[in-house]
């Protein structure tokens, strides 16, 4: 009968947690679409951003053709640096476990691109947000690690948070340490797949910028300006910084509660394919006692 006990105390055991995977498969698909709906929320608003900083660059080629001679000065956010030496990486993770591999392959994707980057003689920085990343890259990187800090995901993701993380960013320009910054985060391209890349923030590339010779006017109206075009592009183009940003936070969100969500639906399968076996384990050892029984009570009713 021991062998009994055992068995229905792991049975018991697996049923917790099944319980347990499907109640975090269950929170993490909130998550996953609360993530989804702020991305199409946030669409339109990253649209007129960025047609607003399209626009004045518009302004600015009209201008240059008029006049070659003419010279616009760029905000500090679209002056790139003839050979860019020192750059940032930002890697975005998860503070805890039980996503599959998704923190795995943020850290894989990281190390590899900063192999690459010394490879080209530059000289990299690391900042983590998320603790699994960093117990990963920390092992072999250490020494590149400026700070690290919880994953802004924990407690959901606010726009406020991407504004902090360029003042940041700003003060590690302003000090000379960063030409170059790249958040490195996964995309997720849908419910089962990601696609994990390296995305520039800083400075913004002008090839980036989508330029429509129809931005500057809706039909026969074109379009002024209230403040100067230089003064419009610096707090637009900073603005669109702010967004790509969010984006990415938003996207590596997106990527791990998919990944959070496959992996406890993983989880709970195999846990109802568990509780299975030893069902039928616990049934026929149970049957093979009672049987074992009924047979003792026989014979000694018969020797009676």
């Amino acid at each position: 009968m021991a062998g009994l006990k055992e068995l229905r105390t792991h049975l018991s055991a697996v049923k917790s947690t099944q319980k347990m995977t499907t109640a975090m498969k269950l929170v993490a698909a909130a998550k996953l679409k609360k993530a989804t709906s702020a991305i199409e929320t946030n669409k339109p608003y990253a649209m007129l951003i960025e047609h607003a900083v399209a626009r004045v660059l518009l302004e600015y080629q009209k201008e240059k053709i008029k006049n070659p001679k003419v010279r616009h000065i760029l905000p500090a956010v679209f002056q790139t640096k003839p050979n860019p030496k020192n750059y940032l990486l930002i890697v975005f993770s998860s503070e805890r476990g039980l996503c599959g591999s998704y923190n795995q392959n943020v850290a894989k994707a990281a190390a590899r691109r900063l192999r690459d980057l010394i490879g080209q003689g530059k000289s990299v920085s690391l900042v983590c947000y998320g603790k699994k990343a960093y117990d990963i890259l920390k092992k072999n990187h250490k020494d590149k690690i400026i700070f690290h800090e919880p994953s802004f995901a924990s407690g959901g993701i606010f726009y406020d948070e991407a504004v902090q993380m360029f003042d940041k960013l700003k003060a590690f320009i302003s000090d000379g340490h960063t030409d170059v910054c790249e958040i490195v985060c996964s995309h997720s391209l849908s419910a089962l797949h990601a696609d994990i890349s390296s995305i520039q923030v800083f400075p913004l590339l002008k090839e980036d910028i989508v330029v429509d010779d129809g931005l500057d006017h809706v039909g026969s109206a074109y379009f002024d300006y209230k403040d100067s075009q230089e003064d419009i592009l610096q707090k637009a183009s900073e603005k669109l910084v702010f967004n790509r940003i969010f984006e990415a936070m938003l996207s590596a969100q997106v990527a791990e509660q998919s990944a959070r969500m496959a992996a406890m639906e993983n989880a709970t399968d195999n846990a109802k394919k568990m509780i299975e076996e030893l069902t039928l384990k616990y049934n026929t050892l149970r049957q093979s006692a009672i049987t074992t029984e009924l047979t003792e009570i026989i014979s000694g009713a018969e020797a009676i």
